[in-house]
């Protein structure tokens, strides 16, 4: 996205928020610290950008927002752990590792789940998705609203994927979710839960032949220097979520906490429109630089392979699977 592209999103945001500048004038400075672990290239930075932008106009800088990219404050996990005890502020955070601390947020990570980009946001900004927001609450976190990640894709070192036939012995690594490391099991692949800052070196080292991730991340990371192979899956659809500690939530002024959560949709949403605008061009820049794209892969044969998983956590996330269902429908 670029720059006058956001500042025109926080002037539509200051106009359109309920808490007005003068509630801020008599209150104390705040400075939060939001981090993220890819860098600044990346859809999760547009969000960052988007909510410190937000925040500080709509404050008259009265409140400002540090940002820490590229794993500088440490991986999702100690992300979320340092949010919990207040050493760490806020986050853009992958959904797969907030679902390690909150399970039913794995039920968004099912395989081929949701049909459409429009299809997830309509869950994900309705009742499942704010419910399942609130109960982060449980776990000493505060979800503010849904950014973005995207509907993920394999790439590898080794060879083309058109069916899950080809996948049979990779060594791929997934997020730190066991619902990943099952769907790849399922297509016959060596899973490897590993963090994201482990696994640039291993694709490095050659120590993983393959990951799974959005165009984007594909993109701005230049995976393409060492994975030849892409196919598009899109097995599954990652959400993020704009996350705040609760010891920084509850020391939050009323107003302070209103104009987050707006603030937060609005980044949210900034970073969808970023992943939309993007993959085309971002696509035709892997190409050009040599990577192989595969578009017609067997996707039925994808879908089917990975049943079982629905037949293993299906029930585990209670009504949330069935309810996701009806929506789609």
């Amino acid at each position: 996205m670029q720059p006058n592209m956001i500042t025109l999103a926080a002037a539509f945001a200051m106009a359109s928020g309920t808490a007005a500048m003068a509630d801020f004038a008599d209150m104390e400075p705040i400075n939060l610290r939001l981090a993220h672990v890819v860098n600044e290239q990346d859809a999760f930075h547009v969000s960052a950008t988007q909510f410190k932008e937000i925040v500080e106009a709509r404050t008259d800088g009265k409140v400002t927002v540090e940002l820490f990219p590229n794993a500088s404050l440490g991986d999702e996990r100690t992300l979320l752990e340092g949010m919990q005890i207040g050493s760490v502020d806020m986050g853009v955070i992958t959904n797969g590792p907030v679902a390690n601390f909150l399970e039913d947020m794995a039920v968004f990570e099912l395989p081929f789940l949701f049909p459409s980009p429009q299809a997830a946001y309509d869950v994900l900004d309705g009742e499942i998705g704010q419910e399942l927001l609130d109960r982060l609450q449980e776990v000493n976190l505060k979800g503010l609203a849904y950014s973005e990640r995207g509907f993920r894709n394999l790439t590898n070192s080794q060879r083309e994927v058109r069916s899950p036939q080809d996948i049979d012995g990779l060594r791929i690594r997934v997020m730190e979710n066991p619902v990943y490391t099952d769907t790849f099991r399922e297509l016959g692949a060596n899973a490897i839960p590993m963090a994201w800052t482990e696994a640039l070196t291993a694709m490095q080292q050659g120590t993983i032949d393959g990951q799974e991730n959005p165009v984007g991340v594909i993109h701005s990371f230049k995976l393409n220097e060492t994975q030849m192979h892409m196919t598009m899956t899109r097995h599954t659809y990652a959400p993020a979520v704009v996350v705040m500690g609760m010891p920084t939530w509850n020391n939050l002024p009323d107003a302070v906490q209103e104009l987050v959560v707006e603030a937060a949709a609005e980044a949210g949403a900034a970073a969808r429109a970023f992943n939309a605008e993007m993959e085309l061009s971002q696509l035709e820049e892997l190409r050009a630089a040599g990577m192989s794209i595969i578009d017609d892969a067997d996707l039925v044969a994808f879908q089917q392979a990975i049943m079982p998983v629905y037949d293993r956590y299906g029930e585990a996330f209670g009504d949330y699977l069935a309810r996701i269902r009806a929506a789609i429908e």
